[in-house]
């Protein structure tokens, strides 16, 4: 995969990828995966270059808004208690 689709990637997962509850993470990866595909498409990077390198970008997405959903739930009862 090309550096420009790796630096584009990383960075739009970075902006767009956010904590989410458990529960919608199915569905707001599968509405990510869809924008991510149409941008890298704006930018002429081809989804195919993408997935070359990572596979499935909707899993992958999904494997971070999990990420993010855990350390949010590890970091809200420390800031409770800071309070």
């Amino acid at each position: 995969m090309s550096e420009h689709a790796i630096e584009f990637l990383r960075g739009w997962i970075g902006e767009k990828v956010h904590c989410h509850s458990h529960a919608r993470i199915e569905n707001q990866a599968e509405t990510l995966a869809k924008e991510c595909a149409a941008k890298a498409a704006e930018v002429g990077i081809p989804l195919e270059d993408i997935q070359e390198e990572v596979g499935d970008i909707q899993e992958l997405i999904a494997s971070r808004l999990e990420e993010a959903a855990e350390a949010d739930e590890h970091q809200q009862p420390s800031s409770k208690a800071a309070e």
